[in-house]
């Protein structure tokens, strides 16, 4: 008996090597303060594996040596990582300005991005199987379900960001630069009132939006710098 265990002991090793030579684990914080970040976006742009950081900031992802890691978070600078041994990594992203943040995030996220296209194989692990239970508890089943749900609200973001932006808002509101980006981040519109009103009730939304605004204190006005 103790020598069939063992043959069973030799033939697990490889593959539990495999893993812990193939997962880099780490964690995402805040650059200067040490604030854990949640919901990074990071993806290995060779093998195109992806996966979210947790609530205190931690990611596990399977990559190999040689491969580049992108770190991205609306808000932040994207970081990247060369995976050069499978230490756990301690990634920091710096905050953006408030005027380049705006800017940055609307830029990507109005880029043609379908990932269906580039992460089919989420959409493959995400699906629940009643008698598999690998597709409800797996680390990879649990992932991809989070990963998709990102993915939605990612898309749901661009749709606002293609009615609701500077140039269209501009033109209904007298305010420019700075100030204009800040009405909009204080009154962005949620994405069921995106698909359930026309151009019409949206202009409507704007115009009501500003007089608000009006009535806010100045210092009320802008968004607080971070």
């Amino acid at each position: 008996m103790k020598f069939k265990f063992t043959i069973i002991l030799f033939l697990l090793l490889p593959g539990s090597v495999l893993f812990a030579q193939t997962t880099l684990k780490g964690v995402v914080v805040e650059s200067g303060g040490g604030l854990k970040l949640e919901n990074v976006f990071v993806r290995d742009l060779t093998n195109k594996q992806a996966t979210l950081t947790d609530k205190a900031g931690k990611f596990l992802i399977n990559t190999e040596t040689g491969h580049i890691l992108v770190f991205s978070l609306p808000g932040y600078t994207a970081d990247t990582l060369y995976v050069i041994n499978f230490a756990q990594q301690h990634v920091e992203l710096k905050i953006q300005p408030i005027a380049l943040r705006e800017v940055n995030i609307t830029a990507t996220r109005t880029n043609s991005f379908d990932p269906h296209k580039e992460y089919p194989d989420v959409y493959e692990k995400a699906k629940v199987i009643p008698l598999s239970p690998s597709t409800w508890f797996s680390r990879d089943a649990k992932n991809a379900r989070k990963l998709k749900k990102y993915f939605q609200s990612e898309a749901e973001e661009r749709q606002i960001d293609k009615v609701f932006n500077r140039a269209y808002v501009g033109s209904l509101v007298p305010l420019k630069g700075q100030d204009l980006e800040d009405f909009m981040s204080l009154y962005r519109p949620p994405y069921k009132f995106i698909v359930s009103n026309n151009s019409e009730s949206l202009a409507v939304y704007i115009s009501d939006s500003f007089k608000k605004y009006k009535d806010l204190p100045v210092e009320k006005r802008h968004l607080q710098s971070l």
